[in-house]
């Protein structure tokens, strides 16, 4: 049977699939609108389903504040090209826009929302068969309250943040979200850090520290022998240094023994109360870092300040109630 522009339209306009695929499912639903939707599905989700081994680095993140509810989500694709495309920007703001108008929770919930009478997740499926891209929606975040300044970086739709504070303070809040985007604190202070994260940072800091006592020994060692640690503080590097001609074979068998025994002369001398010690001061630089609110502020007036400083400065009743941050981009 013959199919009317007007029908391609109408199916296009409901899916967002292209003008030849769209035509296509019409001819062989015989221009049953239902039909060719589940036609143009399957297609989609087999499509899909081929590239689900594929790794999605790319895509956009937008975010958005109504009526005391502030929302943030990521659909990512596979090349900057398809993230960067119109027609996905759009399906993840609308993605968006029916997540803040739901007032959606979580993650499983924005999946199930209407999209033009199918759902989120079949909208994303619709738009990789019509891609050719494997797409996800990943990172939706909430922040429910008054108070919400939202934040796109650069406005490149790669990295949000919302800030939410106990006062009305746009202009703050917005300085405190380019923060929080700018320095990608972990948690709002030390008391809300997680255990988990300190726990892991304290292990880390005790190796580390042990390595690096072990080291000293290691290098007094080399220079007592007149060997240059430098040139010899990994195998590679003593390899291609003796075909530089700066290190003789003899140099570097004395400089292997020197390592082993400036090893085990170092782990026996460990003094496990130093190492925790030192380990303890790594995790404090860790949380000044790490929490937003102990931060060096960024956007003030050159006076070097945290950003808990910075906040009283403004109004001394003023405090950082949350704050949320997502990001495609490797950091």
């Amino acid at each position: 049977m013959a199919i009317s522009i007007d029908d391609i339209k109408k199916l296009r306009a409901m899916t967002g699939a292209g003008l030849a695929d769209v035509k296509k499912a019409l001819t062989e639903a015989e221009g049953d609108f239902d039909k060719a939707k589940e036609l143009l599905r399957e297609r989609g989700l087999a499509i899909a389903a081929k590239r689900s081994d594929r790794e999605t680095s790319n895509g956009c993140v937008l975010v958005k504040s109504v009526d005391g509810f502030a929302a943030m989500i990521a659909l990512k694709c596979e090349t900057d090209f398809v993230a960067n495309g119109a027609d996905f920007i759009a399906l993840t703001q609308s993605i968006l826009d029916a997540a803040i108008a739901a007032k959606a929770k979580d993650l499983e919930a924005v999946k199930a929302l209407d999209i033009n009478g199918q759902s989120a997740q079949d909208a994303v499926t619709q738009r990789s068969g019509i891609t050719g891209e494997k797409m996800e929606l990943d990172g939706y975040l909430v922040l429910e309250g008054e108070n919400v300044e939202v934040y796109d970086h650069m406005g490149k739709h790669t990295l949000c943040t919302m800030v939410q504070t106990t006062l009305n303070a746009p202009e703050v809040g917005h300085k405190l979200a380019m923060q929080v985007a700018a320095m990608k604190p972990v948690a709002l202070d030390s008391a809300s850090m997680p255990q988990s994260i300190l726990d892991e940072e304290y292990k880390t800091a005790v190796e580390k520290s042990k390595l690096e006592q072990v080291q000293k020994y290691v290098d007094n060692k080399l220079k007592k022998a007149g060997i240059n640690p430098n040139l010899v503080d990994s195998e590679d590097h003593i390899e291609s240094n003796m075909a530089k001609g700066w290190l003789t074979q003899a140099q570097a068998d004395e400089a292997r023994k020197l390592i082993e025994e400036g090893k085990a002369e170092g782990e026996a001398q460990l003094k496990m109360p130093m190492i925790e010690g030192i380990a303890k001061g790594r995790v404090q630089k860790f949380l000044k870092e790490n929490c937003l609110v102990d931060q060096e502020f960024q956007f003030g007036d050159g006076d070097k300040q945290t950003v808990s400083q910075w906040l009283a400065a403004q109004n001394k009743d003023l405090k950082i109630a949350d704050f949320k941050r997502f990001t495609l981009v490797a950091e």
